[in-house]
């Protein structure tokens, strides 16, 4: 290679390396910024006092489902339908308070213990968000 080639060659490799560091454009439901906390204590979330237990709240894209899954842990998932997410169809968890689906615009079920789909034709899982415990406050966030 003579010296007038290389910086040629250096400039046109780094240019195809930037190109392929691109990040991809993510599926789904649109990322929200969250960051809420609520004192489990409170009688307004009673329902999430126990193992089992699952409440709404506001936050998200189209609100949260939060789901206690133990003594120490939440699971919090947005109720926004990863099916065609521009529709912004929303999840209602159903009778059985293990499943939430939404029968009028996405057609698909997804567990609230984890936000697994167990019906398509949705074939993301629910969007889920961070949560951290201190035995009092439960904190939510991305």
């Amino acid at each position: 290679m003579t010296w007038m080639t290389r910086p040629v060659t250096i400039l046109l490799a780094s240019t195809l390396l930037a190109a392929g560091c691109r990040k991809e454009e993510r599926g789904g439901v649109p990322l929200t910024p969250l960051d809420i906390s609520i004192n489990v204590n409170n009688p307004a979330y009673a329902d999430v006092a126990v193992p089992g237990g699952w409440i709404y709240l506001s936050g998200g894209s189209q609100g949260l489902i939060v789901y206690r899954a133990s003594n120490d842990e939440f699971v919090v998932m947005d109720r926004h339908c990863p099916y065609q997410p521009a529709d912004f169809c929303k999840v209602f968890v159903d009778e059985t308070e293990i499943i939430a689906r939404d029968t009028a615009c996405c057609h698909s079920a997804f567990s609230i213990v984890d936000g697994t789909v167990v019906e398509g034709p949705a074939a993301l899982n629910l969007q889920r968000y961070n949560s951290s415990f201190n035995g009092t406050t439960l904190r939510i966030y991305n």
